[in-house]
């Protein structure tokens, strides 16, 4: 966990600036069947992921379920994983009585890392636990399946840590699956808390909220080493609050939202390895798609938290009221932020953009797509500003820019790429720095599914003063080469 969540510190003031069943849609393989999924060489290289394995494009559907599997595909790193790099998912609400979680995810050859960042007002831990009360206070419940059954089996593996000052060995516990449910038992992992505030266990409502960090070695598993690339394990993170010493417990939040504990195929989609589209079709056509006048509809897009007007906000009622529900969508720029002091949180902001894609005609095979964004500043002072490594999404639903929010956005689908940005530290000419994004997997996926690409960009930054500002589709007519915009190729299909 980094230093900055580490135990016993009193709360920051904000106002620094910086802050594996896989089902195959069988009705689009005739318009992928030239393109696979492949870690370049190149891509691994950058990225210290593996580069060996090939798989068809993966549209996963929750089988016996509500709704989609939402997926995170995990890098593999060489030894240490870096905070700021492991792929990022979130779920949850702010409110002063719901909970926001930003999940990380990373592993290398031998453990996998999985941690969660919590906005909580008020934080208590239970100051007699027994394995059987630590949910009913700040508590998180990690939950895995390395075979990707319907039921929990002895595959199936539930981590429960519960809030505290330091590690304790009291406040964790392991069990196991079986036919007849959950058996506690006992393996090797680490979690770590971090909390952000006032004081535990105290009634002051200037607490931000706490982290855990898990580490498990895939030996505790049964599992000699990482499993190979591509490999699919069912996941999902349950996370438990009390906000008063007499109770009760607060109502459970969950990723994926509203997950059953008995039922693995319902749990999200944890996969080893970061996807890499690549095609043998030579191109035949191309496309540029951004928003062509200031007021026109096309390609819509919002930031949500911490926008540019609205950053690092220190006042209590509008961090805990107010700044989850803002709609920043006509702003004419954007910021993207987040690290790993988790009483910083009112500096975090996402950004969603959603591109048409109906000019492109039936038929085709995406041969690649780039997302362009004009970077123009920074958040920090000159030389405080820190590198970022942005990440791409594919957003999960819908949404509207006059109305969407840091509490009703829809969560991310599946992380789909990730570049770094540095900071800019000189004066710009307009449109500004353009930052690149490889987004052909996301628009593979979209075309193929006759929708439009809906994308949410979002960081797993560790530093502060990692904001990056950029231009919106909102931006005068004067900058129209500011805007976000798609580069689309296509070529036949075989």
């Amino acid at each position: 966990m980094p230093k900055r969540t580490s135990l016993k510190k009193t709360m920051v003031c904000c106002m620094r600036g910086g802050g594996g069943l896989t089902a195959l849609l069988m009705g689009i393989m005739a318009l992928v069947v030239a393109a696979v999924l492949r870690p370049s060489a190149g891509y691994a290289e950058q990225n210290g992921i593996s580069a060996e394995h090939t798989v068809y494009l993966p549209l996963v559907t929750r089988s016996g379920c509500t709704a989609e599997l939402p997926r995170i595909n995990a890098p593999k790193f060489t030894g240490a994983i870096p905070f700021e790099r492991t792929a990022i998912a979130w779920f949850g609400r702010v409110s002063p009585t719901q909970n926001y979680t930003d999940i990380r995810v990373g592993y290398n050859a031998t453990e996998l890392f999985v941690y969660l960042a919590i906005f909580d007002r008020h934080l208590w831990y239970d100051e007699s636990p027994t394995p059987q009360t630590l949910t009913q206070w700040d508590a998180v419940t990690l939950l895995l399946d390395t075979s990707g059954g319907a039921a929990v089996s002895p595959s199936s593996w539930k981590f429960v840590a519960q809030l505290y000052g330091e590690r304790s060995s009291q406040r964790r516990v392991v069990y196991r699956g079986s036919a007849t449910g959950w058996q506690q038992t006992s393996v090797a992992f680490d979690a770590l808390p971090g909390w952000r505030g006032n004081a535990l266990n105290d009634n002051s409502d200037s607490d931000r909220g706490w982290a855990m960090g898990f580490t498990i070695p895939f030996s505790s598993l049964g599992i000699a080493s990482a499993p190979p690339d591509g490999t699919s394990w069912r996941m999902a993170v349950i996370v438990h609050d009390r906000d008063t010493r007499a109770g009760p417990p607060i109502g459970d939040q969950a990723w994926p939202p509203q997950t059953p504990l008995e039922t693995p195929a319902c749990w999200g989609v944890l996969n080893f390895g970061v996807p890499v589209y690549q095609t043998s079709a030579t191109p035949t056509g191309s496309l540029i798609v951004r928003r062509p006048t200031e007021r026109s509809p096309l390609v819509p897009d919002a930031d949500v938290g911490a926008a540019i007007a609205n950053q690092c906000p220190g006042d209590e009622n509008h961090i805990w009221n107010e700044w989850g529900n803002r709609n920043y969508g006509r702003a004419p720029d954007f910021n993207i932020q987040n690290q790993s002091d988790v009483s910083d949180w009112p500096c975090f902001a996402k950004y969603y953009v959603t591109f048409p894609l109906d000019g492109i005609p039936p038929g085709k095979v995406i041969v690649s797509a780039i997302l362009t964004l004009h970077q123009f500043g920074n958040s920090g002072s000159a030389g405080q500003a820190k590198p970022s490594w942005i990440q791409v999404s594919v957003a999960a639903g819908d949404w509207n820019e006059q109305t969407i929010t840091w509490n009703n956005a829809p969560i991310a689908y599946e992380n789909v790429a990730i570049s770094r940005v540095d900071p800019v530290t000189s004066s710009i000419n307009w449109p500004g720095v353009p930052r690149t994004w490889d987004v052909s997997y996301a628009v593979a996926r979209a075309y193929a599914r006759g929708e439009p690409l809906r994308l949410v960009l979002y960081s797993a930054d560790s530093d502060y003063h990692s904001g990056k500002y950029f231009v919106s589709s909102d931006t005068g007519d004067w900058n129209i080469e500011g805007r976000p915009r798609l580069d689309v190729r296509w070529g036949e299909a075989r």
